[in-house]
């Protein structure tokens, strides 16, 4: 797991995008160190989020966008009744599951952007409003927008954690390169 990058390590513009990226799933990950999936899924504190729910959850945000960056069908199709559970393990689901698969998403992310001729080539948006009229978006505003996204959900994972454990972001690093 990736706990600070340089970016410039990885030599250019698209592998810095990539790295810090990389950095911030490192934050989600490391968060679920040593819990059990019930651990993982309970939400020690006001807000409805889990551990568990927030990998889920990240994990098939980044794999939505970047499907729909190749104009090609997501892998789950989430509508209004089933988006809660883009938050929570379901079934027969579990944090090792949820973990591999957002290691394949992670390597989809870094095939598409290394195989993209330029990181200003577009890709539309539906017209949803979401995206603010926005009728289409560059690679490189992808590659930022993962950061954000990513990043904010690092952040709330940091604070669950906290709650259930008392274990910061730092003693995790530290567990993770024991």
């Amino acid at each position: 797991m990736v706990m600070h990058v340089n970016p410039e390590a990885r030599g250019d513009e698209r592998g810095a995008l990539l790295a810090f990226v990389a950095e911030q799933r490192g934050g989600v990950r490391r968060a679920l160190l040593g819990l059990t999936d019930e651990q993982a899924s309970s939400r020690p504190s006001a807000s409805e989020l889990s551990l568990a729910g927030l990998l889920k959850h990240v994990a098939e945000v980044e794999q939505g966008w970047i499907a729909r960056a190749r104009q090609i069908a997501p892998d789950i199709e989430r509508t209004a009744e089933t988006w809660g559970d883009s938050f929570r393990l379901v079934g027969d689901e579990s944090v090792k599951q949820i973990l591999d698969y957002y290691d394949d998403v992670a390597r989809r992310t870094e095939e598409f952007f290394h195989a993209a001729p330029s990181l200003d080539d577009t890709f539309p948006l539906p017209p949803d409003p979401w995206f603010f009229g926005c009728p289409a978006v560059s690679v490189r505003w992808l590659g930022l927008h993962l950061i954000r996204e990513t990043a904010r959900h690092a952040g709330h994972a940091d604070i669950i954690r906290e709650s259930l454990d008392g274990k910061t972001a730092f003693e995790l690093v530290a567990l993770a390169q024991n």
